[in-house]
């Protein structure tokens, strides 16, 4: 249900751009999609082919991005990728991650994002 309603809102986004620039087809729609959101990515392409239906992105081609996520340490300067003791999409709740170097709390640097790169349209 997580991907359905992401998936609704970027479906949204791109169909207002489009609107903005009168276009009558979709293209191709890219987006990034960091590790961290926990979306499956199948689920998303599925959730996007079910919303686009009868619409000017209809039967356009989403190609996805997916982004590692990244941790940075305020402690001892560590900024590089995560590593997953199990994995985390089995969570209940959003994992903490420690530094590898010196095993404080890690911030999340990148891994959560879902952007909208870039919209092909025919006008």
């Amino acid at each position: 249900m997580h991907e359905f309603s992401r998936t609704s809102q970027i479906v949204e986004a791109v169909l207002t751009e489009a609107e903005k620039e009168h276009a009558v087809k979709v293209i191709e729609v890219e987006v990034e999609i960091g590790d961290l959101t926990f979306l499956g990515l199948e689920q998303v392409r599925f959730a996007y082919k079910i919303l686009t239906d009868k619409t000017i992105a209809s039967n356009s081609k989403l190609t996805i991005k997916q982004t590692p996520g990244r941790g940075k340490c305020d402690s001892c300067g560590y900024d590089g990728p995560l590593s997953y003791l199990d994995d985390p999409q089995f969570h209940l709740s959003v994992p903490t991650f420690n530094c590898p170097r010196c095993g404080k709390p890690l911030s999340i640097s990148a891994g959560r994002e879902c952007i909208i790169k870039r919209i092909r349209i025919k006008k």
